[in-house]
Parts: structure tokens; sequence; C-alpha cells
């Protein structure tokens, strides 16, 4: 009777452990508005130790069908997020969808591929992704280790957006708008009609210092355009869900002050060096990951704006 009783307890036991590993898959995502739901990153570099974690990212429930917002810094994370879609919904998720091609946001697109998902981006996304997917791997294996890049593979858009196009997921229509280049030469905003919810992707950082991989002065130009769209809030690509267009004020000073600084050092005749080290210093106290970016943003600037 006492080895039946032992037996019974380690079945509990592993079937509680079962449960709460499955639990455990599943990543945490808040709904910020009906039907609309976003795990918000670490404001942090991406390593091994969290799957590359760092991008906000969610999805949209239609009447009829699922919409995913980028798909995170690993396979494992978008196995998570595709595990918190189904934790709410049975619903097909119809599209992916990819507001530019850092790898925080698409290395996790492999979760997803297959039952007839179609994957969405800016028309200039293949190209970044063919381009620049064999760096992004092999750097990324080197930082993250072997193990986080498992299964990682670059999966290009088939639906490409050139201006605008709307998605219909049953009585939920999204609005998707491709950009010039700003942080990207790939960005893509996704609009929610029905809870004026905007994701922004990397046009729009909060807390994380904002990171240049386009054009400043392209992204600077677009701003006043960008916070005319009529949304009641954002979803940034990194930091905390805000009320719009105020979320736009404090990227904007940033920016314009990179800018400035990068003017009147090219004026002066001063190396790009001195950029790196000096250009927006001003704004370190109020960023986080400053010193990671900020030199390569200076630099990245300083090269446009000499050519002006």
């Amino acid at each position: 009777m006492a080895h039946g009783v032992s037996v019974l307890a380690l079945l509990v036991v592993f079937a509680t452990s079962t449960l709460a590993q499955a639990q455990q898959q599943e990543l945490p995502v808040s709904e910020v508005a009906p039907g609309i739901f976003v795990h918000q990153g670490l404001t942090a570099l991406m390593t091994g130790e969290n799957e590359g974690a760092t991008a906000n990212i969610g999805f949209i429930i239609g009447e009829s069908a699922v919409a995913v917002v980028d798909t995170g810094g690993s396979v494992r994370e978008g196995q998570r997020l595709l595990a918190a879609i189904r934790a709410r919904t049975d619903k097909p998720i119809r599209y992916v969808i990819y507001t530019h091609g850092h790898p925080d946001h698409v290395f996790g697109g492999a979760a997803f591929a297959g039952d007839g998902t179609e994957f969405v981006g800016h028309r200039n996304l293949p190209r970044a992704l063919a381009a620049r997917g064999p760096f992004y791997l092999d750097a990324f294996r080197r930082i993250m280790g072997e193990k986080s890049l498992d299964g990682v593979r670059m999966i290009p858009p088939t639906l490409l957006v050139d201006g605008t196009i709307k998605l219909d997921l049953g009585s939920r229509i999204l609005t998707l708008r491709s950009w010039p280049a700003a942080h990207s030469d790939n960005d893509l905003t996704v609009f929610d009609e029905q809870t004026k919810t905007l994701f922004a992707g990397d046009l729009v950082f909060l807390g994380h210092i904002p990171v240049l991989d386009g054009s400043i002065r392209g992204w600077l130009g677009m701003i006043d355009e960008l916070a005319t769209l009529p949304a009641q809030r954002v979803i940034p690509g990194h930091g905390p869900v805000s009320e719009w267009p105020g979320a736009l004020a404090d990227q904007r000073r940033y920016l314009e002050t990179l800018a400035a600084d990068v003017r009147r050092l090219v004026a002066r005749g001063a190396p790009i060096t001195v950029a790196a080290d000096t250009a927006a210093a001003s704004e370190r106290p109020r960023w986080q990951l400053f010193d990671d970016y900020n030199a390569r943003n200076a630099t990245t600037a300083f090269s446009e704006i000499e050519w002006e």
C-alpha cells in the first residue's frame, strides 16, 4: 500500500512539474487594448541568458484570424510567443508582420513558418535580410551561443508593403505603412483601426536609446508625419506602451541634439572619432544603453551629414 501511495505521489509531482514547465514556456504578455497583446522586451543587449528577448513583440486577434507583429530574438522566444497565442485563441495565424529586419525582431520567425502563414514586410526587407542575414547569424552565434541560435533562419516576407496596405483579420482592419529610410531602410508601422493602437517598431524608442541604422535626416524629417497617425497609444520597438503622440518627445530631442552636435563638429572640421566621443553627450543621463549605442549613432550621423 505504501508503495502504491509513493508511486501516486510521484505521478502527482511529475504532472505538476510538467504543467509548470508548460506554463513557463508561455511568453508573458499584457492585453494593452481589446485583442492587442504585447510582450515588453528587456532593455538590454541580446545575450544567451535572455534568449535575445529585448524587443517588444505581440499579436492582434480578429474575429477570424491572428496577426503576429515581430517574432523576437530567438526561435525559443518565438515558440513562447506562439504558446501565448494558443493559450488565448485557436484561430489561424494568418500573418507574421515584421516592422524591420533587425535580429531582435526577426530571429523568432521560424516558430511561425508553415500552415499557410504569410510573412509581411517593407519592400526593402528581402534585400536587407539577404545582405545582412549571414552576418547577423554569424555575429549573434558568437554573442549568444550556438544553442540560442538553434533553428534561427531568415524568412523573407512574401507580401511586400510599398506605401500603404490593409489587412483584414475579420472585423478588424490593420493598416500597414512603409516609411523612407529612418531608423533603418525597411521600417514598417502597423495601425489597428479598431483600438487606435500603433505598433511603431523601432521608429519609436522609450527609455532605450534610439538606434540609428538608416538616416538621421530621414528620421527627423518623418517624425512630424508619424505624429499625425490617429493613434491613442503606441507600442514602441523598445520601452513601455505609451500615449500618442507624446511618446515621440524624448526621441525627437535626442535625434535633434545628435544632429546639431554632429553638424557643429563637421563645420569645425573635427574628425569622426571626436563625434563618436562627444556628440549628444548631454543626453547620457536620459537613456539606458547610451554607451552601447551612442558612439555608433554619432558615427552613422557624421557619415551622412558630412556629405550634405
